[in-house]
């Protein structure tokens, strides 16, 4: 993994997807965080630190839409948004980046894996980064009236 800081962006897998998704027909680019979220979310086996870490950076994306998300301003972000472009989910995109973060934090998974390893550079803020997101998304996983949205 080439990770340079504990953000969602900062990681060579991330910073790739991020490109793609930058390069890609702004119609689709919905689609493409939505796979990246689902992928990751749906992983059964050992979770590749690949997904996990484009998981990770369309989650901050989702969140950053959100009330209390932290605006895109990382140079390894989408382009389009850190220079003020927009990107429109549904609301079904919050509950799926939950249980995407969740399945990149748990077992079998090889970010979890490498940040909990010895020697690994500051695992907690990276753990934290992971919260900050979660704190952010899971707000929008209850509709109008206050019922849990499926996770």
């Amino acid at each position: 993994m080439g990770t340079w800081d504990t953000g969602p962006f900062d990681n060579d897998s991330a910073a790739d997807w991020c490109g793609a998704l930058h390069d890609a027909d702004p119609a689709l680019r919905p689609e493409l965080v939505r796979h990246a979220l689902t992928v990751t979310a749906e992983t059964t086996g050992y979770l590749d630190d690949h997904e996990a870490c484009a998981a990770v950076a369309a989650a901050a994306i989702v969140a950053s839409t959100l009330p209390g998300g932290t605006p895109i301003t990382s140079h390894y972000a989408p382009a389009f948004l850190a220079e003020g472009g927009t990107i429109a989910f549904s609301e079904d995109f919050a509950p799926l980046a939950v249980r995407a973060l969740t399945r990149v934090v748990g077992e079998n998974s090889e970010w979890f894996d490498l940040w909990t390893e010895d020697g690994a550079d500051s695992p907690d803020e990276a753990f934290a980064a992971i919260a900050d997101l979660r704190k952010v998304l899971l707000p929008a996983t209850v509709d109008k009236d206050q019922q849990a949205l499926p996770l």
